[in-house]
């Protein structure tokens, strides 16, 4: 069995817990590689095996990200169109996805029997303007830059859904509910449904409302703006892509890949939802 580890060592914590991941992994059987760049943190770890990250995500039966939700975010896009599965070790703050944390590294083990379920994640494709297509894990955002409001469409497989007056739109996948979707004001959805929500950003409304929308539907949003010719700007799971101007439009729909997230302890959304975000409140 081969594993790859995905580390950001930039958190803390996150390199002492890879390199006792890899002892793991060694004494369970399974084979480990980490990138080139990485090669002076693990020296002298003579069964650790060195290539490029993007060749791993194509040959190894499971990659670990090690670091928090935003490594586990640029991880998963490596894994884009593979059928590599995915697990993320949480030495960040929250750590939603992740399916370890960095005290449970003894459940590696349970990689070489195959004692873990799976957790199918659907991602969204966008369309931009010029034709270039991205995918996203968690969520599409549109709004302008300098946070003024915007006005814009949204269609719904041709059909005018409405007309809005915002800071922007989010566009979510169920993976996604939990992240910046939650924080605007979404509802929490089950990562194993199929559906894609549509949140707006501070609407400039009284009866503004999440919307969900089937998996199937193809969603435009359309740059309607009439003041200041303002652009809007397109983050896909956090990172910039590309501008809208007034008048044109982008396409959202269900993606063409999924990702296969490994959960060792069955551990369950709820229960997960309940520990990270709502006992620290409590």
């Amino acid at each position: 069995m081969k594993s790859a580890l995905y580390p950001n060592f930039q958190k803390k914590n996150a390199l002492s817990c890879a390199r006792r991941v890899c002892d793991v992994l060694f004494s369970a059987g399974i084979d480990v590689f980490v990138s080139e760049e990485f090669r002076d943190e693990f020296s002298d770890k003579s069964w650790v095996q060195f290539e490029n990250i993007s060749t791993s995500a194509r040959t190894a039966d499971v990659v670990i990200a090690i670091g928090g939700d935003g490594t586990i975010l640029r991880c998963a896009k490596h894994l884009m169109g593979t059928d590599t599965r995915l697990l993320g070790i949480n030495t960040g703050t929250l750590g939603f996805m992740a399916g370890l944390e960095s005290d449970q590294l003894e459940k590696l083990r349970l990689l070489k029997t195959g004692e873990y379920n799976i957790s199918e994640r659907m991602t969204l494709d966008v369309k931009m303007p010029d034709g270039t297509v991205c995918t996203a894990l968690n969520d599409i955002c549109a709004r302008t830059r300098n946070l003024k409001i915007c006005d814009f469409e949204v269609y719904s497989d041709g059909y005018l859904i409405g007309r809005y007056r915002a800071d922007g739109v989010l566009f979510s996948t169920p993976s996604g509910s939990t992240a910046y979707a939650l924080s605007a004001g979404g509802p929490i959805i089950e990562p194993d449904l199929e559906c894609v929500e549509m949140t707006l950003l501070c609407s400039h409304s009284l009866f503004s409302r999440a919307t969900l929308f089937s998996a199937d539907r193809r969603l435009h949003l359309r740059n309607t703006s009439v003041s200041g010719n303002r652009s809007m700007t397109v983050c896909v799971d956090g990172e910039s892509y590309t501008d809208i101007a007034v008048g044109e439009e982008i396409e959202i729909y269900r993606g063409r890949s999924k990702i296969s997230f490994v959960d060792l302890i069955g551990n369950s959304f709820h229960e997960s939802l309940c520990r990270k975000m709502m006992k620290p409140i409590k």
